[in-house]
């Protein structure tokens, strides 16, 4: 099973190393993906140790046992703290959802969707 692109209903956003972000870590900006090298608790949707979230390597700082290997997480699980608000999407993710073909039928099953993406576009001078 790949991890190109997959959804994650906790944080009700796009997930996989597919999916162009920037690090959830605030005022950070780094460029990564969603993919599984970035996510917090080195699983899918964070596993047991982690949040879920996405971090450059400069955010995922800690780490935890699980099983016979160690899984990386961000400073807020490592201190037990709660997650961060997580990071908007980027322009280049929001805009290839609406005009990629390949996202054709996903427009078309989602208008509510199609509408807050073109909205966010707007609302920051890029739509």
């Amino acid at each position: 099973m790949g991890w190109q692109v997959g959804y994650d209903s906790r944080w009700k956003r796009d997930i996989g190393y597919g999916v162009p972000a920037t690090c959830d870590r605030p005022r950070c900006g780094e460029a990564i993906d969603r993919g599984l090298a970035h996510v917090c608790g080195s699983e899918p949707y964070g596993g047991v140790h982690g949040c879920g979230l996405y971090f450059c390597d400069g955010h995922l700082t800690g780490s935890r046992k699980s099983g016979e290997r160690w899984v990386r997480v961000c400073g807020r699980c490592d201190k037990g703290r709660p997650p961060y608000d997580p990071a908007p999407d980027t322009r280049e993710w929001m805009e290839w959802k609406l005009t990629d073909e390949s996202w054709g039928r996903w427009r078309d099953e989602n208008p509510e969707a199609v509408a807050v993406i073109r909205q966010a576009l707007a609302d920051h001078g890029e739509g």
